[in-house]
């Protein structure tokens, strides 16, 4: 599988700016303590530039995220550093470690157990075909301790179907740089995915040098009985779900649900 996030990374945190990171990440937060029994042990698959590892860490977490792409993780990285560099002479630590690794969600293997897993804003739903969903779900089983957490976040099947992907467009800009994105989607209802073509016009301010790029990102919607069997196969039970951030009852008006499984405990 392609990187869908080659060009796109160098301006994902100026089209994301405006995104609750600290709601979110005190939303996950609630849902690790509400169903982990006090681990602070977390992999992230998919930790993008960082915002909720970081946010995560100065919580008391302690985060490993796994990053495919270079350019983010590296994002990453400098975000660390920024947040742990001296300041008038003191040090400024997060109240937990936080480190990144580069690694493919599906295939990494770090040798160390995890309290929690987390794959956010939608990762999971980057897993188009079934192979890549297993692989995944082994990933997470593999990284668990036992009884541990696995907490994402993925477009829900009934909402897209019934309220149906549609052409959007954002503009984001800083003192630098103007980004327009167009988002074309294409349903393939026969594989459960949408393929949205993304064009992004980028516009440097100073120069007025204006760059253009094409990307497409597939997207796998997911029904509960598919979760529930993705889980069960990687040793793994459903244990709640939720709409994303206002733990309602999932429903047709909402496209992104979260999703909790936990890891079987072994048989002696």
């Amino acid at each position: 599988m392609s990187d869908p996030f080659g060009h796109y990374s160098r301006y994902y945190d100026l089209l994301y700016q405006d995104k609750d990171y600290a709601a979110e990440t005190a939303y996950v937060q609630s849902l690790i303590e509400r169903f982990s029994d006090g681990g602070r042990a977390v992999l992230e698959i998919g930790s993008g530039t960082g915002k909720h590892a970081t946010l995560l860490s100065a919580a008391g977490f302690d985060v490993t995220g796994v990053e495919r792409s270079e350019e983010m993780k590296a994002a990453a990285d400098r975000r660390v550093q920024a947040v742990t560099e001296p300041v008038s002479g003191h040090i400024r630590p997060a109240l937990g470690r936080v480190r990144f690794v580069h690694g493919d969600g599906r295939t990494v293997r770090l040798n160390q157990s995890f309290d929690c897993v987390l794959s956010l804003f939608h990762v999971v739903s980057y897993q188009t075909s079934n192979s890549d969903v297993r692989a995944m779900f082994e990933t997470a089983a593999v990284h668990l301790a036992e009884r541990g957490i696995f907490i994402f976040d993925v477009w829900y099947g009934p909402a897209v179907l019934r309220l149906r992907p549609s052409v959007r467009i954002r503009r984001m800009e800083d003192d630098r740089t103007h980004v327009l994105r167009v988002a074309e989607p294409d349903m393939n209802l026969s594989q459960n995915v949408v393929e949205v073509d993304y064009t992004i016009i980028v516009t440097d301010k100073a120069s007025g040098q204006v760059e253009e790029l094409q990307e497409t990102h597939r997207m796998r919607y997911f029904f509960e009985p598919e979760l529930r069997f993705f889980a069960e196969s990687a040793g793994m039970d459903v244990i709640h779900c939720e709409q994303w951030l206002d733990g309602a009852s999932p429903s047709s008006e909402t496209w992104g649900v979260t999703v909790v499984l936990q890891k079987r405990a072994s048989r002696s």
